[in-house]
């Protein structure tokens, strides 16, 4: 009697702990839509929540109780991520669909922000450049990483002086760096160049580039070490008993061995490749000459998607349009991302 009356004790203040829960996050949602209560709401927000996490917690269920647990754990974690990612998400397409001005909107426009952004030749220029930019690092960042991993596992003196020298860029801001950078293009190199590689497109282009590469390689370098560490050492002997050159065991041996590991460098050097944006905006604000591009001259030739879809929503108050661009933006990177992903995938397999 005393154990059932001790479970039916716990779950009535379970239930009074979810039901009172449940109505001060109803109260505290009212209130922020009708702006009223501006001084308590938000208590009655945070209260609401931990009532609903403690009558979870003393709900006498036996065989759910350590799956409630296991969620009230990772509730934080779960609400963070839906307050800062999914609903974000959400209300961005929501607000493509409308006339959005950044803090209201005052009806809903369709497709027109679509249809807008493919009449933009700047915006499709910003595509063909991001892509271009994308490609090219994929493969230089990647090799140029893997070729310092070899180098810094090659037993070479000093190797983890040079671990630290070339993954340090990576720890220096993209504004920083992109700005340090604008002073070596228009005050030192101009020396050797006679002008300033940041002046022509094709050329300021190139310097984005080289830039991207020499605050990338070195972090992209260090997990390439991380692969190349974890092969058995009995695996490489093996190999060097058999009559297998370095070449022949790079290739043959590390090589497939680390396939996962080219999968994840890949991923992420394509991610942020697309993503760019401070060293965009540092370097070179975007700016560049395109004389002729679907019949228009352009001023922006370096402004790349991120710097675009930025310019559009901050520079010229345009928050409907460039959350429309975003939506896009999200769709083309999860789309190149999963085929990429799946390709790699594939490829770890034949090897």
């Amino acid at each position: 009697m005393g154990m059932n009356e001790n479970a039916a004790s716990r779950k009535l203040l379970s239930l009074i702990f979810l039901i009172g829960g449940a109505v001060m996050l109803v109260v505290s949602l009212i209130q922020d839509f009708s702006r009223s209560g501006a001084s308590y709401r938000g208590a009655l927000l945070v209260l609401g929540i931990v009532a609903i996490i403690l009558g979870l917690y003393l709900f006498p269920t036996l065989k759910y109780h350590r799956r409630i647990i296991y969620i009230i754990f990772l509730f934080p974690l779960l609400f963070t991520f839906a307050v800062t990612v999914i609903i974000p998400l959400c209300l961005g397409i929501y607000y493509s669909f409308t006339d959005w001005t950044g803090i209201q909107f005052t009806k809903f426009v369709g497709l027109e922000n679509y249809i807008s952004m493919f009449q933009d030749p700047q915006f499709i220029w910003s595509i063909l450049m991001t892509f271009v930019f994308v490609l090219l690092n994929m493969v230089l960042v990647n090799v140029i990483a893997f070729l310092l991993a070899l180098l810094c596992t090659n037993g070479i003196k000093g190797g983890g002086f040079f671990r630290a020298a070339y993954f340090l860029p990576n720890l220096i801001g993209g504004i920083v760096l992109g700005y340090i950078w604008q002073f070596v293009f228009n005050n030192v190199l101009i020396n050797l160049t006679k002008t300033s590689l940041l002046v022509q497109t094709r050329t300021a282009m190139f310097a984005i580039i080289v830039v991207y590469i020499w605050q990338y390689a070195g972090y992209i370098m260090l997990i390439y070490i991380t692969g190349l560490t974890q092969i058995p050492g009995d695996v490489l002997e093996a190999a060097q008993i058999d009559g297998a050159n370095p070449t022949q065991t790079l290739f043959r041996v590390k090589i497939p061995m680390i396939a996962s590991t080219f999968t994840i460098c890949t991923f992420l050097t394509l991610t942020s490749a697309f993503k760019q944006f401070d060293v965009n905006l540092a370097l070179t604000g975007g700016t560049g000459s395109v004389p002729s591009f679907m019949g228009k001259y352009l001023t922006s030739g370096t402004q790349m998607l991120a710097l675009n879809i930025y310019n559009t929503a901050v520079s010229k108050n345009n928050y409907a349009l460039g959350q429309a661009k975003a939506v896009l933006f999200f769709i083309i990177l999860a789309c190149v991302s999963l085929i990429q992903v799946r390709v790699s995938n594939s490829r770890e397999v034949e090897l």
